[in-house]
């Protein structure tokens, strides 16, 4: 998945992750503008903080600076980059555990997000809320970012046979979860939870 590739005249992330590597800022910053959106993204499904995804975004972005040399070619660019930003992101996680403040998962207040409009969306996004961190970012990735099981497996760190039991398990979970986000018990959506 190269978000460079779908505008014809730009740099390729793969030809600004190798002006980074000769210290280009210039390209640091292109890819920067490249990636802010899609990893905004990814990264509500962590925290809703506004805040607290600019830092971890800045902080991914700095991995990418200092690491950009060694990157080794064997994934994507997409890949690394996203899996930066979730390592980040769960290190954020439990240092935010430790220090006692609201983590994913623990308050399901409702928040507004940007980037998601509908009624249909905000119902699965209070859905994917009640998942298990790990099964709501092998979601999101497979079905909002369109990443393959090869991708989601290099971006969190598992084994393929991990992500497909996640999405499993997810899927199954959801089935269940939503039909009482909807105010409805999972026998009278039976219909409903099976399309999920």
């Amino acid at each position: 998945m190269s978000l460079s590739a779908s505008h014809p005249g730009r740099a390729t992330d793969s030809e600004l992750l190798n002006g980074v590597a000769r210290g280009d800022r210039r390209a640091m910053r292109q890819l920067y503008l490249e990636y802010q959106r899609p990893l905004t993204r990814f990264l509500w499904r962590f925290t809703q903080r506004q805040e607290s995804i600019e830092e971890i975004i800045n902080d991914t972005f700095m991995v990418v600076w200092r690491k950009a040399q060694g990157f080794r070619w064997e994934s994507q660019v997409s890949s690394w980059i996203f899996g930066i930003a979730h390592r980040t992101a769960l290190k954020s996680i439990y240092k935010n555990r430790r220090e006692g403040a609201r983590s994913v998962g623990e308050s399901y207040e409702q928040t507004v997000n940007p980037y998601l409009e509908t009624e249909t969306r905000d119902w699965l996004a209070s859905g994917l809320n009640c998942l298990p961190v790990e099964q709501r970012l092998a979601l999101e990735l497979a079905w909002h970012m369109g990443h393959s099981l090869t991708e989601i497996a290099v971006i969190t760190g598992a084994p393929i046979g991990t992500v497909k039991a996640r999405l499993f398990y997810a899927r199954r979970r959801l089935r269940q979860y939503l039909p009482t986000v909807a105010g409805s018990s999972p026998e009278q959506s039976g219909a409903t939870a099976g399309r999920v």
